[in-house]
């Protein structure tokens, strides 16, 4: 999107970009799902492919990110501050770095995982996408919010999407836990530089329910000022 794009965008709905922001942010975490399904079959050209794409998503929101930084105006009239508008757009885009950082680092080291726990895993990576579409859902009632003055059922809404997105998150913390006490114990059976990662890849991709509800907990700042 082209700067005056991005400034027809603003006059029109100042917080609209944010929210384009982070449908692309989205776009690239689903593709995720389809990109471990690959590495499970150990279809390591169809996981190339989907990489490719999350890399493009990722890249195409790195461009809305500067173009918002660049564009956003200054003297907006706004219910919420330009500082926090800045810093949502921040933590939005680390979404998406965190999932070309996760698929590069599997197609790079053609890291698999255990059979024995595959189901656990896409179960894993299901809940942290299920976050960020929460998160998502969020961001995309930015406009209503505005429209209402940030005042009645539409942050009651909104407040509910965020109470779910906590639980979500916790979710995923508990799934995590038991995600290493199962790979624990295949250890020994597998290439102790393969363990490193994976417990390292188990972290990243907890990142994205974290970094999610870190864009939950600032707009709820927002709407509680």
């Amino acid at each position: 999107m082209a700067a005056h794009s991005i400034l027809g965008v603003f006059a029109k709905s100042p917080l609209k970009p944010l929210e384009e922001h982070i449908n692309q942010v989205q776009e690239a975490v689903e593709l995720l799902l389809p990109f471990f399904d690959a590495v499970f079959a150990e279809d390591w050209q169809e996981a190339a492919k989907i990489r490719a794409q999350i890399s493009h998503a990722e890249k195409q929101a790195d461009v809305l990110k500067r173009e918002i930084r660049m564009n956003l105006p200054r003297g907006l009239f706004l219910p919420v501050e330009r500082t926090d508008l800045l810093e949502l757009i921040t933590q939005q885009d680390k979404i998406a770095n965190r999932a070309k950082d996760i698929s590069g680092r599997f197609l790079g080291r053609e890291l698999t995982i255990p059979l024995s726990i595959q189901t656990e895993f896409k179960a894993f990576i299901q809940r942290n996408v299920d976050a960020t579409e929460q998160a998502r859902k969020a961001i995309n009632e930015f406009d209503e919010l505005l429209e209402t003055g940030f005042r009645g059922r539409e942050v009651e809404l909104v407040a509910r999407i965020i109470t779910e997105l906590d639980k979500i998150e916790d979710d995923t913390d508990t799934m995590q836990i038991n995600i290493r006490m199962a790979y624990k114990k295949l250890e020994n059976e597998l290439n102790p530089i393969d363990v490193m990662v994976t417990y390292r890849m188990l972290e990243w991709i907890g990142d994205l329910a974290d970094v999610a509800e870190r864009v939950g907990s600032r707009l709820e700042l927002m709407l509680a000022r």
